[in-house]
């Protein structure tokens, strides 16, 4: 059960806290042989919470943020380790930029994907075909990572893909549902700033945490 505490105006303990209410907001779903991919690294102890719930696998996907330049946490787009990148339009107008101008960054960041992804990498590659596709962040801001990683699971053809989040921008949100076949967001507060501003503990996620939850769902 989720801890005491959680409310629409004060948000979470934790990542953990996260990942039980969204769990409860996800047990009624009808779900077919369900795969739960926590996006690296902040999203997998919330997936962690969601695949116990279901009784579900858990894995790692990667999706790095292309920051804009001088302010690299501003994403401008995201890439995988494999597949081409997604850039949100606006955001590269509004810093004058271009594919080509961004180019090095994204090269950069889909070889820190491609090493995450042997990083975290348990066994072998679970098939995703015919499956329910649960994906799970800690929170949506621009959205662009989550974007990435669901275009990047369209190609494996799952049954459907769930992106699930404990918080989110609400404009990001909606741009999300023409992505995924669902999206399920427990939280879209007015005026949202940042992911970090709804939870009480937002202390960065470690290789090791992730290491640790992988070794509980061997």
């Amino acid at each position: 059960m989720p801890r005491m505490g959680f409310s629409n105006r004060t948000g979470y303990a934790d990542r953990r806290h996260a990942g039980q209410v969204l769990a409860q907001r996800l047990s009624g779903a009808d779900l077919v042989d369900p795969v739960v991919l926590g996006l690296a690294r902040g999203g997998v102890p919330v997936a962690a919470e969601v695949a116990r719930a279901l009784g579900a696998p858990l894995r790692v996907c990667v999706a790095r943020k292309i920051g804009a330049p001088g302010q690299p946490e501003l994403a401008v787009g995201a890439v995988t380790a494999e597949g081409p990148p997604t850039y949100d339009p606006r955001m590269v107008r509004s810093f004058h930029l271009d594919e080509r101008a961004l180019a090095q960054a994204c090269e950069q960041e889909r070889a820190e994907a491609r090493r995450r992804e042997e990083r975290f990498r348990p066994g072998e590659p679970l098939a995703l075909a015919g499956r329910d596709v649960v994906l799970v962040d800690d929170g949506l801001a621009t959205g662009a990572t989550a974007r990435a990683a669901v275009r990047m699971l369209r190609e494996s053809s799952p049954r459907s893909i769930v992106l699930a989040v404990p918080v989110g921008a609400p404009d990001a949100v909606e741009a999300l549902r023409s992505e995924a076949d669902v999206v399920v967001c427990v939280l879209q507060p007015v005026g949202f700033s940042a992911v970090g501003q709804w939870y009480r503990d937002f202390r960065a996620t470690s290789d090791a945490e992730i290491d640790q939850v992988l070794r509980e769902f061997a």
